[in-house]
């Protein structure tokens, strides 16, 4: 291991891999190059294929030349894994984008149940450090910059050749004090609260999930959501977060445990779920509020007014406009309505007194209130402008479920009927097992599941349901 105040003096790796797309859960590593270096000197270079058992897209082999034959006949990953953490261990891992190289290699040594850390040094932020004052820091950027040539350009051990030029060079133009210092920086490993034990960073997990951070007497003080689960933690305790929950939080926390979920959508379905049954004091965010709030229209068919009401979900008759967590956000929302649509406050009831509206007066009310606007055209664009907050009809025959894979294949369905979250359904198996469950209507789920249709995310899948996504459009 360098000493941490030379760390380019001692022994160095520079990394570089090809994969297969840019995500470490779900893709693979099609290519290893490494570049060892001890006391500023190449001393070994390493390179090997990669069989990923996967197939490689088209445009990942048109981008770095490696085709699905050039690996058919190559070493898994976990056939070449010893001898490349042999090179690695005890060395800087450097790398360009180095949170990617980094985050592959771990999830590639996780998978084969091996655990990989080491100190990391990434060239872009390096690049950035040195030359501040220029704008590209890519590969290509830094090659022009410092007149480094590449033997094979998007190849594993092309580009790890161009990170120790970068080195070299850093070295040889840099006061080594000065160098040590800015690389001694860029190094500064995230730390956790000193009351939390340190190797707990390496315990938190890369992917998806919810997370939860517990308090004296283990009282749960806060309910989060993360693509990446470790990233996701350690930026709340990290130096330049100065808001006072931030501050809340590092002072109180004494546990924190996950709920590592297949993808991003169980991870928000799970905070939602948590943080209204378990209420933890430091969220305010969908905290389930005793009452919901909603418009109501008059059945006026030419003046429709107005007002804010109570809102009862499950007895909800169609006619509410939207679902607010306070009488005031209702009251703002239709301000914003009215303001945005050119409406008449006060044919909707919301002014009192003689003459025309104030919106009128400042040119921003058709006239419906002095008769220039016909009344019926005043309902319907009064109609048509609060439509967007009805709550959707349930578009579906049935019970649906949302299907999300992991990297390693393992399913979760989360399964909903009407509007309402019913649980957790096992791969295989018809939901209808989960339709006797009593179902409560929650907004936030609502919301979170609407959002889905209306834009599924890449890795999810929508089952058992009685029409066509396609048929599913959002309002206008």
């Amino acid at each position: 291991m360098p000493p941490i105040d030379a760390p380019l003096a001692g022994e160095v790796a520079c990394v570089d891999l090809e994969t297969t797309g840019g995500n470490a859960l779900r893709d693979r590593i099609i290519e290893v190059g490494i570049v060892l270096m001890t006391g500023g000197r190449v001393v070994e270079e390493y390179s090997t294929l990669v069989n990923p058992g996967v197939r490689i897209p088209y445009a990942i082999q048109q981008f770095t030349g490696i085709t699905e034959a050039m690996v058919a006949d190559a070493p898994s990953f976990a056939q070449v894994s010893a001898e490349i953490l042999e090179r690695l261990e005890g060395r800087l891992f450097v790398a360009h984008n180095a949170r990617f190289d980094y985050g592959f290699l771990r999830g590639e040594f996780r998978r084969l149940d091996r655990r990989f850390r080491a100190p990391v040094l990434c060239t872009v932020r390096l690049s950035r450090a040195l030359t501040p004052g220029e704008r590209g820091h890519n590969l290509d950027a830094v090659m022009a910059r410092y007149g480094i040539e590449c033997t094979a350009r998007h190849r594993a051990l092309g580009d790890a050749q161009v990170l120790a030029g970068l080195l070299r060079i850093a070295q040889e133009r840099r006061p080594a004090a000065e160098l040590d210092a800015i690389v001694a920086g860029l190094m500064q490993a995230p730390k956790l609260p000193p009351q939390l034990d340190p190797a707990l960073v390496d315990e938190l997990p890369e992917g998806p999930g919810a997370y939860l951070f517990h308090g004296e007497g283990d009282a749960l003080l806060y309910v989060g959501k993360a693509k990446n689960i470790q990233s996701r933690v350690l930026s709340h305790f990290a130096g330049d977060r100065r808001s006072h929950k931030a501050m809340e939080l590092s002072r109180l926390v004494r546990r924190i445990e996950w709920i590592s979920t297949a993808g991003e959508f169980g991870a928000l379905i799970t905070e939602a779920r948590l943080i209204k049954e378990r209420r933890p004091l430091l969220n305010r965010r969908l905290r389930e509020s005793p009452t919901l709030w909603t418009i109501r229209l008059g059945a006026q068919e030419d003046s429709p007014r107005a007002s804010i009401e109570e809102l009862d979900p499950e007895t909800d008759d169609g006619e509410a406009y939207g679902m607010f967590r306070s009488r005031g956000d209702a009251d703002r929302a239709v301000t914003g309505i009215v303001r945005d649509h050119g409406l008449c406050a006060k044919k909707l009831g919301l002014e009192a007194g003689e003459g025309s509206c104030v919106a009128h007066q400042l040119g921003n009310c058709r006239g419906a209130c002095v008769g220039r606007e016909p009344p019926l055209v005043h309902a319907i664009r009064v109609r048509l402008a609060f439509s967007r907050l009805k709550r959707r009809d349930w578009p579906f025959e049935g019970p649906i479920g949302i299907r999300e894979r992991d990297w390693s294949g393992a399913e979760e369905i989360h399964v909903f009927d009407r509007w309402c979250y019913l649980g957790m359904a096992h791969p295989g198996v018809e939901p209808g097992g989960l339709r006797g469950r009593a179902m409560k209507f929650d907004a936030d789920i609502y919301r979170i599941l609407l959002g889905f249709l209306e834009r599924p995310p890449r890795g999810t899948e929508l089952v058992q349901f009685g029409m066509s996504l396609s048929d599913f459009a959002a309002p206008s």
